[in-house]
């Protein structure tokens, strides 16, 4: 039976052994997961594949990722993870249990939104422990907490803090110990408790498993790590697990002997780039159905070792396969082990099937 391609196959049972492994590491320091699934898109399975292994919420970044959660599994608290809009304050009370806050501004239009759902919206406060995306500089988080507290409809029940995203900066113990710090100052000053530390991403877990964490952090917010088994600080392995979770999948359309180099002047290819090329004389070029309409190109490393990517357009992909380890015939297949933004665009593109595979 012959299967559409391009396609993302997505190995949930292989996803779920990743969790476990992850989940666990967590909950032996006595923290909660929120095991984030925006990358797929919030598959109905990988979110089965989430709950299977434990997890304690699900956090997505986007809202109708958030929706689909709560219709295939209304039962586990959600988290948006980014900030939400002044326009979306019902939308997120509807379909998030937790959102991340760093505006009293939105606080207040969720606290409207949570009135008139009649819900009891929880808020996460962030502070920007240095990695300068979203926060509240540390200063100025006691003036926001006293006056979030007094908002209706809206219970604040911890703080968080996001690394290695913009600035790369690294968890440590000197960057989680500021977020402890903030918290217990806002004790001092409000008699909140503010229990929930959410302590960062997929970043935080090589500092988790030094066991150097600060025993006060007590949430994570955990994808890639999971669904890719990668260490995000260098994309390594992590410990554990898998690093065949998920495939990109496309189809030889041309199979032909050319030269490594364009003939004739060249200037800017489609998207503003000069490409270089090296000069290998003739080789076998196996010309793709996929491109970067799709997929980020560079974020793709062929399973044949033998296979190299060249480069690609909006709907081709150019790979070299004179040295493949098997002989390729015009409408092979050809997978890939997709990196993270690879993945991303892979699952967000309308143009790429999905399809489970059972181990």
């Amino acid at each position: 039976m012959y299967t559409r391609t391009p396609r993302l196959e997505i190995y949930p049972d292989r996803i779920e052994e990743n969790a476990r492994e992850v989940i666990g590491m967590v909950h032996a320091h006595g923290a909660q997961v929120a095991c984030v699934s925006k990358v797929l898109r919030a598959h109905p399975a990988v979110l089965q594949a989430f709950i299977n292994a434990g997890a304690d919420m699900i956090g997505d970044s986007r809202i109708q990722n958030l929706a689909r959660v709560k219709e295939h599994h209304p039962g586990i608290p959600t988290l948006l993870l980014r900030l939400p809009t002044v326009g979306q304050a019902l939308d997120t009370v509807n379909n998030a249990d937790y959102s991340l806050n760093s505006s009293l501004e939105v606080l207040k239009h969720s606290s409207e939104a949570a009135i008139q759902a009649g819900k009891l919206h929880k808020a996460i406060l962030m502070v920007d422990v240095g990695d300068l995306r979203e926060g509240v500089w540390p200063d100025r988080v006691v003036p926001l907490v006293k006056a979030a507290v007094q908002l209706k409809g809206i219970d604040l029940v911890g703080l968080g803090a996001n690394l290695a995203c913009y600035g790369g900066v690294i968890p440590s113990v000197e960057n989680m110990q500021m977020l402890i710090d903030a918290r217990d100052t806002c004790r001092k000053e409000t008699g909140l408790q503010l229990d929930l530390l959410s302590g960062g991403n997929s970043s935080a877990l090589p500092l988790l498993a030094s066991g150097e964490m600060p025993k006060e952090i007590n949430h994570f917010r955990i994808g890639e790590a999971i669904i890719l088994g990668r260490n995000v600080l260098d994309r390594s392995p992590w410990r554990g697990t898998r690093q065949d979770t998920v495939k990109v999948v496309a189809e030889i359309i041309e199979l032909e002997v050319k030269p490594s180099i364009p003939i004739g002047e060249t200037g800017q290819d489609a998207f503003g780039n000069e490409p270089e090329f090296e000069d290998r004389g003739l080789r076998k070029r196996a010309l793709l159905n996929l491109g970067r309409q799709d997929v980020v190109i560079e974020g793709l490393e062929p399973v044949d070792p033998g296979i190299i990517v060249l480069g690609g357009s909006s709907d081709h992909l150019v790979l070299d396969v004179s040295d493949a380890e098997s002989p390729l015939r015009l409408g092979d297949e050809v997978a890939f082990y997709p990196g993270y933004g690879a993945t991303l665009a892979a699952a967000t593109s309308d143009y790429v099937e999905k399809v489970v595979k059972k181990d």
